[in-house]
């Protein structure tokens, strides 16, 4: 039986009493309380190399990440995270700045408060800010610099560098139950723990709760599941959903989509990373692309005009269409930074570029503008349908040319106009 209930209501439900804040001068972005879930991509330049970092933050920017986190590890990334900024600002990126903290965030914040006022939210890991009794004073410190700037601050636990004086105290807590968990379900209840715990010392500390974010990652599908549903019952802070170290390639891409869409269908979840290993040469923009497609696929956002396109069979010996939804595709990613302010509502817009006769006209009569092209054996013309009417065929060597051409004129006539409305 299907117990799930419908997305919208199930964001509802969970977005009711999550709600974060990220604020970036007079800016603020909203988190959970019924937002949008958000994207976060993060850089994998050396944050030193001012120029070289601000344009792959600009491009990740571009491709569709609402905020991006920076490493902050040296003084010398404390220092350039401002000229970070600068650049970014001069470029007209506005998109907000994580910092990454490990080990010695505590001082970087507390010595560099120009890094710390150009952030916009610091990402903490509560099993990297200090061992014994240095854990709660340089907490402490990170968490005073929040409150001192204004700044949201993500509780990041990872189960790789899991604080481990608490694994120690709830493995041997665990023992002496009269039915023990499992060693594995133990490590849960210590991700989650430090999470929480973390995030009520941070409110006692000043931090209004409405500027914490919280995360558990870990890197199996089944136990990011499982950890968030947990952790989605036990407190009221908005979530970031992310499967740690999801891989390269496919691998990647497919994993952290089956983990991201369960826990999204179930209204758990208020940003998202997808933590992809780039292929070498690829863009680090990729992992944007995939968590954006993720959330479109679910309907819970759309950034980019949608094609639907056949998969091809016998009936396809032909390359047109897949040559052609390949161009198309590309077309429509590379004019969306320029047509989401020009026009309005494109990113909404549906196309179809089809194979043969079969599904051709059916699928095309129900996209907003789409083509079917001929098949083995068919006659070698190309229908065109706009809004659920034949409009035209197309023949000869340049349907793509022509083709392409009708969407833009369709892109302009319809989402123009809302333009000129607004005028």
């Amino acid at each position: 039986m299907n117990t799930r209930m419908p997305i919208a209501e199930a964001n509802a439900q969970s977005s009711k009493t999550r709600q974060a804040k990220v604020i970036w001068g007079s800016r603020v972005v909203t988190v959970g309380g019924g937002a949008p879930v958000r994207i976060q991509s993060m850089t994998n330049t050396d944050t030193v190399d001012v120029i070289g970092t601000a344009i792959q933050v600009k491009e990740l920017t571009l491709a569709g990440s609402e905020m991006v986190r920076l490493t902050v590890n040296t003084p010398e990334a404390a220092q350039a995270v401002p000229y970070i900024r600068e650049q970014l600002d001069r470029m007209g990126i506005d998109v907000p700045l994580i910092g990454d903290f490990h080990y010695n965030g505590h001082r970087l914040l507390t010595e560099f408060p120009d890094c710390a006022q150009a952030l916009s939210k610091y990402r903490i890991n509560p099993g990297n800010v200090g061992k014994g009794d240095k854990r709660d004073r340089q907490f402490g410190l990170m968490i005073e610099a929040a409150v001192r700037w204004n700044k949201a601050v993500r509780i990041g636990v990872n189960w790789g560098s899991l604080d481990q004086d608490l694994l120690v105290h709830l493995m041997d807590k665990n023992s002496h139950q009269e039915t023990p968990l499992d060693a594995k379900h133990v490590m849960y209840e210590a991700l989650i723990t430090s999470a929480l715990d973390s995030a009520q010392q941070a409110v006692e500390l000043g931090l209004d709760s409405n500027q914490i974010i919280l995360s558990c990652k870990v890197s199996g599908v089944q136990d990011l599941i499982f950890v968030y549903r947990e952790l989605s019952k036990r407190c009221d802070f908005a979530l970031h959903l992310g499967l740690t170290e999801a891989g390269m390639g496919t691998k990647g891409a497919v994993a952290s989509a089956a983990a991201l869409s369960v826990l999204l269908q179930e209204g758990i979840g208020d940003t998202i990373r997808v933590s992809l290993t780039p292929q070498p040469g690829e863009s680090r923009a990729q992992e944007v692309v995939i968590a954006a497609e993720i959330l479109q696929a679910l309907e819970l956002r759309s950034f980019v005009p949608s094609v639907t396109a056949c998969p091809g069979c016998g009936r396809t010996t032909s390359t047109t269409f897949q040559e052609l939804t390949q161009r198309i595709e590309g077309f429509l990613r590379a004019q969306m930074p320029h047509w989401r302010s020009k026009y309005p509502g494109v990113e909404k817009l549906k196309v179809a570029v089809m194979g043969c006769i079969v599904n051709g006209p059916g699928e095309s009569k129900q996209a907003d503008i789409g083509i079917s092209l001929p098949g083995t054996g068919e006659a070698p013309a190309a229908p065109v349908f706009i809004d659920g009417e034949k409009r035209m065929t197309l023949r000869g060597d340049a349907i793509a040319e022509e083709f392409q051409a009708l969407v833009e004129d369709y892109v302009e006539k319809r989402f123009g106009t809302r333009v000129d409305a607004r005028v």
